[in-house]
């Protein structure tokens, strides 16, 4: 095992779960294999990369990482008020997840927040946006 210190660029294999504050698990790999990836390549949030500069092959640790080092905060404009009779027949219940069409043609997750007869109210906010979360990691190799 090296003793390298992950820095920019280093390649990273570990250990995480990502958890809310009341302890629930919104992702882990510690049941199954690890995960590598090379710091600043984009598969990790740059606020989750910078808690694990400086750590070691074999530490672990328990990152407290605030909405604007996370998903960011809500933002306003990605509530989108949509005409109801666009969703057809479809049985709407606040909570429910849809997928909608962004102007790639990309899938984009939106979350029915209220409706009415006319007006259908979607969140477009990522589901983890102003929330407080913690990133416990295991580092198992640093390159």
């Amino acid at each position: 095992m090296s003793q390298q210190q992950i820095a920019a660029d280093s390649k990273v294999t570990l250990h995480f779960a990502i958890k809310l504050e009341d302890g629930s698990v919104v992702d882990s790999n510690f049941e199954g294999p690890a995960a590598t990836f090379v710091v600043g390549d984009g598969q990790l949030l740059p606020g989750f990369e910078t808690a694990l500069l400086g750590m070691k092959a074999g530490e672990e640790a328990i990152y407290d990482i605030a909405p604007e080092q996370g998903f960011g905060m809500p933002n306003p404009n990605n509530m989108q008020r949509i005409n109801r009779e666009q969703f057809g027949d479809m049985a709407l219940e606040p909570g429910l997840v849809i997928s909608f069409a962004d102007a790639g043609n990309g899938e984009l997750p939106g979350v029915i927040a209220e409706f009415n007869d006319s007006k259908v109210m979607v969140d477009f906010n990522h589901p983890l946006a102003g929330k407080n979360l913690k990133f416990e990691v295991k580092i198992i190799d640093v390159n």
